[in-house]
């Protein structure tokens, strides 16, 4: 790439930086000299560096000691592995000095993962964003060799979607019925539209979300992929939609894309769901019961934001807080892709949530008024103790509350957003 070029985008990513007014996050960058974020596009992976970058302005650092570059930016379509050089160069040309590094969505570039190894040799400071799971591959991962943290950053927590709106999370407040009403209104958009940064303050959600989505689709998915079968991902989008919450086989998928798309053969059927992966559209979630091949080809899928899910969806709460509980599990414990911290379990009877390390058990019901559904959920928990350790078991509801008692000891029915609000002291 020509260097003027590179030199005028430099300057226009520093002004950009600059103008944003930022909310801090749960996640905060330390000291550590080498980071990797990765999370799903517009979920604010660019406002934590942009925030980074504004303190260490206000710090007393200079632009002349950093360097931010955004790979999204379309002057450089034609950025290659060679220009990396070029872009240090430039540096020193205007500045005279080692920056520290600043790649936004760097996964547009092959080989990034062997820059950014020999810069960490090289005693450099390296903050990468991406929207790619295969950022957090076993290859990439080799080839980091351990000098990197990598993180996984997620749209809004609750808790970081009530700061915005300077909404109390306060004890005594939310013991008063204002305070109350208020983060519970809060929690229904919240669990409606989702918490993408740039969406939170929307009064108008749906077309940003809808916009999200089409770049996500078409770009993450199939322009990364080249794809050119568009209405074959555009139908499996919306058939993995609404089989949110129950586990799905990779044969089942294909069968019913094939009813709906045309004749898919299993492998391509497969290669999409992993695309959509990919792109952190979609997260997997693994039996616990199960032997290890069908670990892999019979799972529940949940979307990375109830905002987008809700794009596919009409009046399927129960669905939308099943989503939310996951996404929270997954901020919570992680979710790479081999994910084993996080399971549901089924054999001879489903729980929604299973994580092993915690030994905590979760079902998932909009509400237990109805007899036969309080039933199902609580005799399941019952029976889980018998084969699996528990030290808790919970019953997530949208706005109920009780301690049921039997033989394992209780049963803690909690709304969703007060299970979400605890303080765990990691999150």
């Amino acid at each position: 790439m020509d260097k003027q070029v590179l030199k005028q985008i430099l300057r226009d990513n520093q002004q950009e930086v600059e103008r944003y007014v930022v909310e801090p996050r749960e996640l905060v960058l330390d000291d550590f000299l080498c980071r990797v974020l990765v999370g799903v596009r517009r979920s604010g992976k660019s406002y934590m560096l942009y925030h980074h970058i504004q303190q260490l302005l206000a710090a007393g650092h200079k632009w002349d000691e950093m360097l931010y570059l955004n790979f999204e930016d379309e002057r450089l379509e034609n950025f290659g592995t060679e220009d990396f050089n070029r872009l240090l160069e430039c540096h020193q040309e205007m500045y005279g000095k080692q920056p520290m590094l600043f790649l936004d969505e760097i996964q547009n570039i092959n080989n990034w993962h062997k820059f950014a190894r020999r810069m960490a040799d090289a005693q450099y400071t390296i903050f990468i964003t991406g929207s790619n799971a295969k950022m957090l591959s076993g290859e990439i991962n080799t080839t980091l060799g351990g000098r990197f943290l990598i993180a996984e950053v997620y749209p809004y927590s609750f808790k970081e979607f009530l700061a915005v709106h300077q909404v109390s999370t306060n004890e005594n407040d939310l013991l008063a019925t204002d305070g109350r009403a208020s983060v519970i209104r809060s929690f229904d958009e919240y669990l409606r539209y989702g918490g993408l940064p740039a969406a939170a303050l929307l009064p108008a959600k749906r077309n940003y979300l809808s916009s999200v989505y089409q770049k996500i689709y078409m770009g993450d998915i199939i322009a990364r992929n080249k794809i050119t079968n568009v209405a074959g991902i555009r139908v499996l989008v919306r058939k993995m939609a609404e089989s949110v919450c129950r586990p799905i086989s990779y044969n089942r998928i294909n069968n019913l894309l094939s009813s709906v798309g045309g004749k898919l053969s299993l492998a391509t059927t497969i290669k999409y769901v992993e695309y959509c992966e990919e792109a952190w559209l979609l997260l997997r979630l693994r039996n616990y019961a199960s032997a290890l091949a069908d670990k892999e080809s019979n799972c529940k899928y949940y979307f990375i934001d109830t905002g987008i899910l809700g794009l596919f969806l009409i009046d399927k709460d129960a669905m939308l807080l099943e989503n939310l509980v996951a996404i929270q599990l997954f901020r919570i414990y992680g979710h790479d892709m081999d994910n084993g911290r996080v399971f549901f379990y089924n054999d001879g009877y489903e729980v929604d949530f299973y994580v092993p390390d915690d030994e905590l058990a979760i079902q998932v019901s909009y509400s237990l008024r109805d007899e036969e559904t309080r039933k199902r959920e609580t005799e399941t928990l019952q029976k889980l103790p018998n084969r699996l350790p528990c030290r808790r078991r919970l019953i997530l509801t949208y706005d109920e509350e009780e301690t049921i008692s039997d033989k394992h000891g209780t049963i803690e029915v909690l709304p969703v957003w007060k299970w979400i609000l605890e303080d765990r002291g990691d999150n």
